[in-house]
């Protein structure tokens, strides 16, 4: 009897030997986006997940988990097994934002693994044509010549368009209102309709209402122009240095994944992230793909986090729990 138990763990041990020797990854790969399905990080989650298929030569299933601004989808991503074989594309608005809004199940920075930045994307300020400002400081001029009667839309509490928008009310002390929507799209066309008057939109669903003249584009959120928005100057430039509000999106890992699986996982990614047919992909979809090391992107998360928590407590930012 005591010879098949030992032989038994013989086999058993066996196994789990040739199992860990598999290459990384040797079975499909399960990737998590926090939003619907047809938003930019869907869409970058299905180019990123073609392109490390064709890498791994494994299947990578894109998961949308959306809700509660994201943090849904991060917290089904926490739970996952720590095995490498589950992923999540987090952004600016779940990873960072949320958890200083309001009480969120996870810890961004101690339940995940860091791996990569892998895009990064200013908002584009849109106005309605009808609007008497072709600049930032028109625009300011206008806001301050009627008060309360400038309302600003937004992609919904907590989101980069809600920040940037909140970011230049309390840095130009101006009076205008912030109307919240289910999506950046729902603003935009409420803005082309002119129901609200500006927006601090995301590039993707602004795009063809510029380029159609249904909008006009004043300036972009980030640190400089946009090849993949297009020359619009900065809002810097336009005289207001602080309105810097770029969305970012990484790949975080479940905590506890093995070192080897991470670093590898990480290669990979960073090799992915230099395609050129990735890159001009994702810049149709007004973003820049970039890769970092698992130390910049913890880095850039915490910095991100103390911007973000300074804006809430200076602009009294509060959102319905």
């Amino acid at each position: 009897m005591r010879a098949a138990r030992l032989a038994a763990l013989v086999a058993g041990l066996a196994i789990a030997l040739a199992a860990s020797a598999q290459p990384y990854p040797s079975k499909p790969v399960k990737l998590i986006v926090t939003y619907p399905p047809g938003g930019s990080s869907d869409l970058m989650a299905r180019i990123l997940g073609q392109k490390l298929s064709e890498t791994w030569g494994q299947t990578v299933i894109v998961e949308s988990r959306p809700g509660a601004a994201g943090s849904i989808g991060m917290e089904y991503a926490r739970q996952q097994p720590a095995d490498g074989y589950s992923f999540v594309i987090g952004n600016l608005g779940p990873v960072t934002v949320n958890p200083l809004l309001s009480k969120v199940p996870y810890d961004s920075e101690r339940d995940f693994v860091p791996v990569s930045l892998i895009a990064t994307g200013p908002n584009v300020l849109v106005v309605n044509p009808n609007m008497p400002v072709t600049t930032l400081r028109e625009m300011i001029e206008y806001a301050r010549a009627n008060p309360k009667k400038v309302n600003f839309g937004s992609s919904g509490p907590g989101s980069v368009a809600h920040l940037a928008g909140e970011m230049f009310k309390n840095d130009a002390r101006l009076d205008i209102v912030h109307i919240a929507y289910k999506g950046g799209i729902l603003s935009v066309q409420d803005l082309v309709a002119g129901h609200v008057q500006l927006v601090f939109s995301d590039a993707l669903p602004a795009m063809q209402f510029i380029k159609s003249g249904r909008l006009r584009a004043i300036c972009v959120t980030g640190v400089e122009r946009s090849a993949s928005v297009g020359d619009y100057p900065t809002c810097a430039e336009s005289g207001m240095p602080g309105l810097v509000a770029v969305n970012w999106w990484g790949v975080l890992l479940p905590l506890n994944t093995p070192r080897a699986v991470a670093q590898k996982f990480h290669a990979d990614l960073v090799a992915v992230m230099k395609d050129a047919d990735l890159k001009r992909r994702f810049a149709e979809l007004g973003v820049d793909a970039i890769s970092s090391t698992p130390e910049e992107f913890a880095a850039f998360m915490r910095t991100e986090r103390l911007k973000y928590q300074k804006l809430i407590k200076d602009a009294n930012i509060q959102v319905d729990n």
